[in-house]
């Protein structure tokens, strides 16, 4: 089982599990405002250690169209298969104008179908 750290505190979580989602299952109330389809970026993690280094090409989309790529990586398109440290940068508690309601639930699968690419693959494309 790979080990996620949120902001220091350490979890285990079912490999392959959708991070946005191992992310709401130990308590955080993580962004999710287009219901994890790499649309709106309000599921933003800053990773501190374990960055994947492969990305959905939504990601790599959507980061780079909002001057994000390179910064700050979408948790709803990445699934748990190793050890990693992050922070969660938009949350419930953070983003009091969503009044608690951080967005529709994630589907268990990354949205839209993910094929995974290097990352650098995805730059020279």
């Amino acid at each position: 089982m790979p080990t996620i750290r949120i902001d220091g505190k350490p979890y285990e979580i079912a490999k392959g599990t959708r991070l946005v989602l191992a992310i709401e299952s130990v308590g955080v109330q993580i962004g999710h405002r287009c219901g994890g389809r790499a649309r709106c970026t309000t599921c933003r993690v800053k990773f501190l250690a374990g960055e994947p280094q492969t990305m959905s090409r939504a990601e790599y989309e959507r980061l780079k169209s909002s001057g994000l790529l390179d910064e700050v990586r979408l948790s709803c398109q990445i699934v748990c298969d190793h050890d990693m440290a992050m922070v969660a940068l938009f949350t419930a508690e953070n983003q009091p104008q969503w009044s608690g309601d951080t967005g529709p639930t994630p589907k268990e699968v990354v949205m839209p179908k993910a094929e995974f690419f290097h990352r650098d693959e995805l730059g020279s494309q």
